[in-house]
């Protein structure tokens, strides 16, 4: 047995648990909190082979989060699905004893009708282990429903047995995308002619690209990477068994701690060798972003949000134009009335928001999981921080399917669009080729 499952199966532990439940009913949650030895861990090599888990990183903060299991877990979809996941976890977390210190994942798709999804639409779930590090300092989470401890052991008992692989050995290879990137041209084309029409002022169009591996495929190694490349980003991922969602993104949706709320306005794309992040054409990107990020956080909050001063974003080999906007929100605005009011983002739709969807659901736009949906966390006091689910692949076995997008407006070019979208492919391919490798081998940059 490992130092943590023989922490998890103390007596210590059971009786600790058992001072919360006291006189709970038996479907309650209950949390009991462990410290863990003071070392920096990012956890990964705990990933379970089987069963869900969720993993959260900010590497350059030192921030690491990995749910084993699932203690409680919501679904929703449709127009009302934040709405019903906000009631959920509120009638939930109003009796929840020792959970000062758990956190719960969320994740959601683009759109609220998506179909066809290996994953759910929208989720919320609270793991039944929780592997944190933050401020120096590693704790673990334990949370059941207060008459079953002994079940919820057991089931992580099992999730502890086999963990993944945090070194991808397979050898990738393309699949033919030929067919697929002339009709995104097209697309494109279709697009720049409705906005010369004034039919709309700017459309997101993602694109995808699917790749097979000789073996099945870890999440654990991709993020192993991601976390080595991306420390400047949010590394995210979920899973179960051999399919997996992950990613690293740059782009904050939303943070909410007590009643300050702050949010990342952040559009416009340059990559080595592209036009700079001060051309016209990222400006107003950019612009489109900034009104409709302040206008509705200005809906929620006491006084008008404050602006700061446009900077530039790394994140990695690309770089994004970025403002950080913040506001006082007014009593009873939850983490999930910010996210209905502020996604989606221009810079992942498109602008006018209505105009943008009605045209890419008549485009027939298809968007796999929860990529440029949202993915992060919240704690029981209804703080949270949710990210943009960019630079993401979908991994199912042996294929992996990765997506980007890219904003179309006035002026556009359809091949500078295309490789925009190779230059944000680039992500996670650097991860599942290991191109940093490569680099340090060689000491040179492509």
């Amino acid at each position: 047995m490992t130092p943590l499952l023989a922490r998890l199966h103390h007596p210590d532990t059971a009786a600790a648990f058992a001072a919360q439940a006291s006189g709970l009913p038996a479907t309650t949650l209950v949390s009991v909190t462990l410290p863990l030895p003071a070392q920096a861990q990012d956890w990964l090599n705990r990933l379970p082979a089987e069963g869900p888990w969720w993993y959260h990183a900010r590497p350059a903060r030192g921030e690491y989060l990995l749910g084993i299991g699932h203690a409680c877990h919501w679904t929703s979809s449709g127009p009302q699905r934040l709405t019903a996941l906000d009631h959920a976890f509120a009638g939930v977390r109003r009796h929840w004893p020792g959970s000062e210190l758990a956190r719960v994942f969320c994740g959601f798709a683009f759109a609220a009708d998506s179909a066809d999804s290996p994953f759910p639409n929208a989720v919320l779930a609270i793991p039944a282990l929780l592997l944190r590090h933050e401020a120096g300092r590693s704790h673990a989470v334990l949370t059941a429903p207060a008459g079953a401890l002994p079940a919820t052991l057991r089931d992580l008992d099992v999730a502890h047995a086999r963990h993944q692989a945090t070194q991808l050995d397979g050898i990738l290879s393309p699949v033919d995308s030929t067919l697929a990137d002339q009709a995104w041209l097209a697309r494109v084309g279709a697009a720049l002619r409705d906005i010369d029409a004034n039919r709309l002022a700017k459309v997101v169009l993602a694109r995808r690209r699917q790749l097979r591996c000789t073996q099945r495929l870890p999440a654990a190694a991709v993020l192993n990477r991601l976390v080595a490349q991306q420390a400047d980003s949010v590394v995210y991922g979920h899973g179960r068994g051999s399919l997996a969602f992950v990613g690293a993104t740059p782009e904050r949706l939303v943070r909410l701690h007590g009643q300050q709320a702050s949010a990342d306005a952040l559009a416009g794309t340059a990559w080595p060798g592209s036009q700079s992040l001060d051309d016209g054409k990222n400006r107003h990107e950019q612009s489109l972003v900034v009104d409709a990020v302040m206008a509705a956080l200005a809906a929620h909050g006491t006084k008008p949000p404050r602006q700061a001063a446009t900077c530039a974003r790394s994140a990695g080999r690309l770089s994004h134009l970025r403002n950080k906007i913040s506001v006082h929100v007014r009593p009873g605005c939850s983490l999930f009335d910010l996210i209905a009011s502020l996604h989606p983002t221009p810079a992942v739709g498109g602008w006018p928001t209505a105009d943008a969807r009605d045209w890419l659901k008549r485009h027939g736009e298809v968007r796999t999981a929860w990529y440029s949906g949202g993915f992060g966390w919240l704690d029981s006091a209804g703080n949270g921080d949710i990210a943009v689910a960019l630079r993401s692949a979908l991994i199912d076995g042996d294929r992996i399917e990765l997506q980007a997008g890219a904003g179309i407006v006035a002026g556009s070019q359809a091949l500078t669009e295309l490789a925009e979208t190779e230059a944000k492919f680039g992500t996670l391919l650097d991860a599942l080729l290991d191109r940093d490798a490569d680099t340090r081998a060689t000491g040179t940059e492509n």
